[in-house]
């Protein structure tokens, strides 16, 4: 239950630090990003310093190559902005912009594949929770700066 206490804190130290360099209209650089997310997902998903060392190379790997394919989907939708496109070029940016995110879900089922090589399923299901409320809280952060 301490252990239990601790991390909870700790979490919350991490996610504090993270909201609070936002609050303060500074950009976290992507190293100190990264050390956020790996130190706030470790803690929520109970992971050994084993697994995190053989998580996070390959983890960090997807969302290199997951940026790059919203980085083309993105450059597909400035094309969409364009003004006197024909229907064939609209037609060849919207496939292209499904095939962008097509290809992502098929590279996280790949990484699925590799992270159950040495993680348990209740872990992996951990990581993902762990992962959409990092997101959520940095997002909820950065709609309630705006409005203000």
């Amino acid at each position: 239950m301490k252990k239990m206490k601790t991390a909870t804190c700790t979490c919350l130290l991490v996610l504090l630090g993270c909201l609070s360099a936002l609050a303060q209209n500074k950009r976290l650089s992507r190293e100190e990003f990264r050390e956020r997310q790996r130190t706030f997902f470790t803690q929520q998903a109970d992971l050994t310093s084993q697994e995190a060392d053989r998580f996070f190379p390959l983890y960090f790997e997807l969302q290199d190559k997951k940026g790059r394919l919203n980085h083309e989907a993105m450059e597909q939708m400035r094309k969409g902005k364009e003004v006197n496109l024909t229907e064939a070029e609209y037609d060849r940016i919207v496939e292209s912009i499904l095939k962008s995110r097509i290809t992502s879900d098929e590279l996280e089922l790949e990484y699925l594949k590799r992270y159950k090589e040495f993680l348990s399923s209740q872990k992996i299901y951990r990581l993902q929770k762990a992962e959409m409320h990092f997101h959520r809280e940095l997002l909820k952060d950065a709609n309630g700066k705006r409005k203000k």
